[in-house]
């Protein structure tokens, strides 16, 4: 029976009642590897994600296997690290954990990036990388390093597995690994689900043929995967058990939505009549307290200065005002949330913490004086009008014997990243998935759109460029394999040309897997513009600047689509982006819209 090194997790048992009479190969790798799958399939994981390897074999073909007989969705990516992102994307809409089988090495530390993001956004994923047995490691052995804790705090759970050798109760064994691992990595007892990594080593044979369709344990796991799905504590974390923090009426307060916050804010700024300040990534940015042109309000004394409590949900991290406000000395801060390691707390000034806040109902009542009533239209009425001075968006009406001439020549100028921001953001609906890349354009959206309760996801958890384009592709996937409506919609990506190019290779779908209706919107300036607002840009040379910041290129984005096997579209004008964004996505598509740095 393999023994494994337990850092952190749960010890709870899987459900004995489930048979595990795995039918034995000849090679333990693949008996082990089946019996680990089968657990996952009973706790309820619906995906896998596989970059090949050798000694990774075992865990591919029983994941084969288990896609034939429709068990599992099977993902197949060359780069570890779009893997990594893949998952994380799959996990982010369906709210379970998805399998990430890789080889040794390097493979293994191509995950990290994903990992980090996980870890900093609260996102469950579970790592299975293939390890050389103990008496390889050590002694410069190929494709062999230092796997278990490579990840270092990143992860929940990291168990060294040594290699299975055929023993009795090696089934049972990895029954209550993967038991172990799934509870770990949903944050089931410490409300803090994250990545998991299951470093798992084999020895040769590294593999056998797998036929499971006879296994009658095999065949019943469909059924028992259901069920078991349903149960609290195999599929959501148990949250805190911990009273809320009661926040009481007094100060003049405004709430703020980071990325991540979701709904629980808007209903907290609504029922307490508070401004609501909500990041276009919040999921909170709706609602008659929303405060589009916070950044403008925030520096004015009549506004930002008269604040005196400040409701942090989420991870806020599109402005520097909102740290700014957290840290003033006049102001206190509560920061929430439901899960996570880390808290918000800027400058080490936020006064309390808590896992989720209520109000008294003497909040409620004050909500609905003439004072408070006029706090919160203060704010609104000023954000409609800083909005209603931005003529970017402007367009002459129709006439009444059809187009005017500036109608006609404003539909045909150049797309502005304004432009741009507000057409993808019209063109999106609730059955629709909006993924949006850390660039310029994600500023823009939040500088400027109105409220829309849509879903809107970002990689914010350390907000990097890093497979942006595989976390879109796993968001599009899980919600096509979900219930109606939402398997109706399309996923959009809004991206920079460099985080395209960054995250290029995840453009690469394997023949006969499912393709993502997914359109990617890449604003293509040639650069790395969102560098040109440094305080360096002012002051270096423009030479220096375009060498090592800017980053300037000449790819031909229609050829790179064709190369991948992806439809392509050129939006260069107002009517052409409108036109795009509105017509069917049926298949993976890049849609290019040329803008000026």
């Amino acid at each position: 029976m393999p023994e494994t090194t337990q850092d952190t997790g749960s010890t709870t048992q899987p459900d004995a009642a489930i048979p595990r009479q795995i039918a034995q190969s000849g090679s333990p790798a693949t008996d082990f590897s089946v019996a680990l799958l089968a657990e996952f399939v009973r706790l309820g994981v619906q995906d896998i994600v596989l970059s090949p390897g050798s000694r990774s074999q075992a865990l591919a073909l029983a994941a084969a296997e288990f896609e034939r007989l429709g068990l599992l969705r099977l993902h197949v990516r060359i780069d570890e690290r779009g893997a990594g992102f893949l998952a994380l994307g799959l996990a982010i809409e369906s709210g379970r954990p998805a399998l990430v089988a890789c080889t040794s090495g390097t493979a293994v530390a191509n995950l990290h990036p994903a990992v980090l993001e996980a870890h900093h956004s609260v996102v469950p994923m579970i790592l299975l990388t293939a390890d050389r047995p103990a008496e390889l490691r050590g002694i410069r052995s190929n494709q062999t390093t230092v796997q278990p804790g490579i990840f270092a705090g990143a992860v929940r759970l990291c168990q060294d597995v040594s290699a299975p050798d055929g023993s009795a109760g090696e089934a049972e064994a990895a029954a209550t690994l993967a038991g172990l691992a799934y509870r770990a990595a949903m944050g089931t007892q410490t409300a803090n689900p994250g990545a998991v990594q299951l470093n798992l080593a084999f020895r040769e044979p590294l593999s056998a043929a797998v036929d499971l369709a006879a296994d009658r344990s095999v065949a019943d796991l469909a059924a028992a995967g259901t069920a078991r799905q349903d149960r609290p504590d195999a599929s959501s974390p148990a949250g805190d058990e911990a009273p809320p923090l009661v926040v009481s009426s007094g100060p003049r307060t405004v709430v703020v939505a980071g990325a991540g916050a979701g709904p629980a804010a808007e209903e907290l700024a609504r029922s307490a009549g508070w401004p609501l300040i909500a990041e276009v990534s919040s999921g909170a940015r709706f609602g008659p307290n929303l405060i589009v042109a916070y950044r403008e309000l925030l520096g004015d004394t009549d506004f930002g200065g008269q604040v005196q409590r400040v409701i942090v949900f989420g991870h806020p991290t599109l402005s520097r005002e909102i740290p700014a406000l957290v840290q003033r000395a006049d102001v206190e801060t509560i920061v929430v949330a439901p899960a996570g390691l880390e808290w918000y707390n800027p400058g080490h000034r936020v006064a309390r913490f808590a896992r989720a806040v209520a109000v008294t109902d003497e909040v409620i009542e004050v909500a609905g004086t003439r004072e408070a009533r006029a706090w919160v239209g203060r704010w609104v009425m000023a954000s409609r009008h800083i909005l209603a001075q931005d003529t970017q968006l402007d367009a002459p009406p129709f006439g009444a014997h059809g187009m005017s001439r500036a109608e006609f020549a404003a539909m045909k100028a150049p797309v502005t990243r304004a432009i741009l921001a507000d057409a993808l953001w019209r063109a999106s609906w609730p059955h629709d998935r909006l993924v949006l890349g850390a660039s310029r354009l994600i500023r823009e959206l939040d500088t400027r759109v109105t409220g829309k309760k849509i879903p809107v996801h970002a990689n914010r958890g350390l907000a990097g460029i890093d497979g942006t384009i595989a976390t879109a592709v796993g968001i599009a996937l899980a919600s096509q394999a979900g219930p109606e409506p939402r398997s109706t919609g399309t996923t959009r990506l809004l991206v920079g040309d460099v985080t395209l190019l960054h995250d290029a290779g995840s453009l690469l779908i394997a023949p006969g897997e499912t393709r993502p209706r997914l359109q990617v919107v890449v604003g293509n300036d040639g650069g790395g513009t969102i560098f040109d607002g440094l305080e360096v840009a002012a002051t270096a040379a423009p030479s220096a600047v375009d060498r090592v910041l800017f980053t300037p290129h000449r790819v031909n984005l229609e050829a790179l689509a064709a190369a991948y096997g992806w439809s392509y579209t050129r939006a260069a004008t107002r009517s052409t982006l409108e036109s795009a964004l509105t017509a069917p996505v049926a298949e993976p598509t890049i849609l290019e819209v040329p803008l000026a740095r």
